[in-house]
């Protein structure tokens, strides 16, 4: 127990150290983001952008699609171009035949080797200088860039527009025609993708070669290379990354662990009598798997669009489906899911671990299930008819989609949905209480279920903190304050100390050593990953520490993930440690994948695009999307379904289960996803970052790169995976719809007397 209190104190001042330093972080990029213009205007007068366009523009982006229709500093989907890198590449062909005309009267091709060295010099002069003027408010450029931009400007009016010579350009970007409808967005827009642009180019305030991105994206043209500090700081991290590694092997090797204790020569659950509330749980599973085939259906509508931008096998389906709307759809309900999924076994549990049914728990269990279903519905719903009717920048903020890649839907749903989450906490504290009063071995364990529960419904304020106009620095500040703590910290903190805790309920393992084993995992894990959010603001218009701090503490995170073969293994051998442990072979399996996951999706794949110089290349790229699946259902899908299957048994009639139909589905879903990884994402994000590393960002996310023939044929590529996947989900429903129809064919034939007797 001592040892055990020394690891809370431990835990807690790692937890405070870290978000205090990371709150600093916060501030120091508020005052430091690049600096948003009141006008942007040229030196003989002309006014290119007026006061209020740039935030005006921002609204307009994200009511357009947003992340979800191309990118902006690289973060969000994958088929439209990164528009800060495609403006800036835009605007720099065009200054620069501009001054070919003005000087030498000839385009820049027909220019001789000097010719053409003189002007690619006076371009990066010209990009890079710092115009801004801090007392004005204005940005002043020269005359021929301001024609410059006016070229670029005419551009994107076009494209987001409906003008017809456009159509083929928008078919590839998978975009609708008219995307922005109101002139006043259609001409704010251009100012908002200027200014990203401009801030991926400009040099810092007192710098000299590094822009508010830290020169992101690769664009030679503009002498937009990585930094000294991303070299310096990607090897830094994989030294630290080693020995650290090393540390932990080492201290594993001479830690001397108590056995597994011998298990219980009987299911110590096979008696347990489900609570009116834990019964109530059994309806979130089943809306699980509807969520997950939904998702399904979604992802391939969506991979599809890659190849026809607008049509599906022919089917115009763009019209009733936008791929703006797809994708929107199969990101957010994968989220949706898997929470889905943790918050009911919590609900199912708390009971179970106390011995205690609350008062109306049962009532307050299906109160939240109608809530969650209400905005899932709501949110999906009005995000979609907002996106096809052009409903406006208000409308998409507040209910319908806020263009955001995994937090888009609209700012009352996120109300509603803090409300009920905070909901959540409460039921799941009244089942717990109990046990967390009387003491015990597994207490320590119970207090973490519940901390971490108490984080997941708080840490979801921080979807609440930006405005339709917050600086766009500051809006990524708190969406991966959101995704990658609520999500990849907190979730997974939770679901690791229920696992545990099923596991101490069943015997397999000692409720002292699960107390200091998960203590300590949580300390290893949240060391590195509080402030390894910070690898996903590298190029953000953050300061250039961030960098720094984000590459040597995002590192750590794939330390413990060392020893996750081990912990497989354990799990592995403590399936077989009783025949009445066949009973939970798949939710086992299910952990055991999570494993290997963690190594293969969040360990090398996250790893390889982690480090400040690789992400430089391949932010925003495939290899980002292979990481993406593998780690989103790989780690916290499977986690979810392994739970979902350990609930399940409980509620369910055990002569109704099939483990004929969960083999088929374990397995397809496994190698489904592998071979949707590694047979098409990968080569994808290995193609792209030759072309971002040769050539530029730009070109990279380019018609000519996504739509070649080599690239269309990974996207082909896909489907023999998706199609394996696809049978594993539908052997999971098939498998829930054995178990519900069993179940009711079991109580239909039973008569009254013979339902007492049972009682």
């Amino acid at each position: 127990m001592h040892a055990t209190r020394k690891l809370w104190t431990w835990l807690a001042v790692i937890c405070v150290l870290s978000f205090s330093v990371l709150g600093w972080v916060g501030t120091e990029i508020y005052l430091t983001a690049p600096p948003i213009p009141k006008q942007v205007i040229s030196t003989d007068g002309k006014i290119l952008f007026s006061e209020g366009q740039v935030q005006l523009g921002q609204e307009a982006w994200l009511t357009a699609g947003g992340q979800q229709l191309g990118s902006v500093w690289g973060h969000g989907s994958y088929v439209a171009p990164d528009w800060s890198a495609d403006w800036l590449h835009r605007e720099a062909l065009a200054l620069r035949a501009i001054w070919a005309q003005q000087e030498f009267g000839k385009i820049f091709e027909q220019l001789n080797v000097r010719q053409q060295a003189e002007l690619d010099a006076k371009l990066k002069n010209e990009m890079r200088v710092n115009s801004y003027d801090g007392k004005s408010g204005n940005i002043t450029l020269s005359p021929a860039r301001a024609q410059a931009v006016a070229q670029v400007v005419e551009h994107y009016v076009a494209l987001f527009g409906d003008d017809p010579k456009l159509d083929k350009l928008r078919e590839q970007y998978a975009m609708t025609s008219g995307r922005l409808r109101d002139p006043l967005d259609l001409q704010a827009l251009p100012a908002f993708i200027f200014w990203s642009a401009w801030s991926a180019a400009t040099d810092r305030p007192g710098e000299t070669a590094i822009s508010y991105t830290s020169n992101w994206p690769h664009e030679p043209l503009v002498g937009n290379t990585p930094t000294a500090g991303a070299g310096i700081w990607s090897i830094a991290s994989i030294i630290l990354m080693i020995a650290a590694i090393a540390g932990m092997i080492f201290l594993h090797s001479i830690s001397k662990e108590a056995p597994d204790p011998t298990p219980p020569k009987t299911d110590p659950l096979f008696d347990l009598k489900p609570t009116p509330s834990m019964k109530a749980t059994k309806k979130y599973f089943y809306v699980v798997i509807g969520l997950i085939l939904a998702q399904v259906a979604m992802g391939v509508i969506t991979a599809h669009y890659a190849v026809e931008g607008q049509s599906f096998f022919g089917f115009p389906l763009a019209k009733i489906l936008p791929f703006t709307v797809s994708r929107t759809i199969h990101t957010q309900f994968a989220v949706l899911w898997i929470a889905t999924a943790w918050l009911a076994t919590g609900l199912y549990i708390a009971p179970a671990i106390s011995g205690h049914e609350p008062k109306y728990q049962k009532l307050g269990v299906d109160v939240l299930f109608y809530a969650l279903l209400f905005i899932v519905v709501g949110s999906t719903a009005f995000g979609w008819l907002g996106t096809l009717q052009h409903s406006g920048n208000d409308f998409s903020f507040w209910i319908g989609n806020q263009g955001l890649e995994f937090t888009s839907m609209g700012r009352v749903w996120q109300v509603l949905l803090f409300i009920g989450l905070l909901f959540w906490v409460t039921l799941l504290g009244r089942g717990l209480m109990p046990a967390l009063k009387t003491p015990s071995e597994s207490r320590g364990l119970i207090a973490m279920v519940f901390l971490a529960a108490l984080c997941i419904g708080g840490f979801y304020a921080t979807s609440l903190t930006w405005g339709p106009r917050t600086h766009y620095s500051m809006i990524e500040y708190w969406r991966w304050w959101l995704v990658h703590l609520w999500v990849e910290g907190f979730f997974e903190v939770f679901a690791t100390a229920v696992i545990a805790l099923l596991f101490t309920r069943l015997g397999l393992i000692r409720a002292s050593t699960a107390n200091s084993a998960i203590v300590l995992e949580t300390i290893v894990f949240l060391f590195g990953g509080i402030l390894g959010t910070l690898h996903h603001l590298y190029f953000t218009g953050t300061p250039t520490f961030v960098i720094a701090i984000g590459a040597m503490f995002s590192a750590l995170e794939v330390v413990p993930l060392a020893l996750i073969g081990v912990e497989a293994y354990k799990n592995y051998q403590r399936s077989k440690a009783a025949a009445w442990v066949q009973a939970y072979k798949w939710s086992i399996l299910c952990f055991i994948a999570v494993g290997f996951w963690n190594v293969v999706g969040a360990g090398l794949l996250g790893f390889a695009i982690n480090t400040p110089i690789a992400l430089y290349y391949m932010q925003g790229l495939n290899m980002t999307a292979a990481h993406g699946h593998a780690a989103l259902f790989g780690v916290y899908g499977m986690l979810g379904i392994g739970l979902l299957l350990f609930c399940l048994r409980g509620l369910s009639d055990r002569a109704a289960w099939s483990d004929k139909l969960l083999a088929p589905m374990f397995w397809s879903m496994n190698i489904g996803l592998a071979m949707m990884v590694f047979i098409s994402l990968v080569p994808a994000g290995i193609y792209q970052a030759w072309a971002s590393i040769t050539q530029g960002m730009w070109f990279a996310r380019s018609p000519e790169v996504i739509h070649s023939n080599l690239m269309e044929t990974f996207v082909w590529m896909r489907v023999p995976g998706d199609i394996v996947f696809a049978i594993g989900c539908v052997f999971l429903a098939l498998f829930a719809w054995r178990l519900l129809m069993g179940g009711k064919r079991e109580q239909s034939a039973l008569t009254p007397t013979a339902q007492t007797k049972r009682v």
